[in-house]
C-alpha cells in the first residue's frame, strides 16, 4: 500500500503516471475476474482502488495549492 506521505513527495507528472498504471492494472484484474470468475489475488483490486483514490486526492490537493 502506498502512503499519502510518499505520494506528496512526488511531482504532478509522476502522480499522473502512477494513476495511469493503477488504472491499467485494475482493468487487467477486472477483466481477468470477468473471464475466469475467480482470480487468485482478489484483494489486489481493493488495494489498487484505494491507492488510486489516495493518489487522486494528493493530486487534487497539489492542483488546489498552486
Amino acid at each position: 500500500m502506498t502512503k499519502a506521505s510518499e505520494l506528496k513527495d512526488q511531482t504532478t507528472e509522476q502522480l499522473i503516471i502512477f494513476i495511469e498504471d493503477l488504472e491499467r492494472d485494475l482493468f487487467d484484474l477486472k477483466s481477468e475476474q470477468a473471464r475466469s470468475k475467480k482470480i487468485e489475488k482478489s484483494h489486489l483490486i481493493k488495494k489498487k482502488r484505494r491507492d488510486k483514490a489516495r493518489a487522486l486526492t494528493v493530486l487534487c490537493e497539489k492542483k488546489k495549492n498552486k
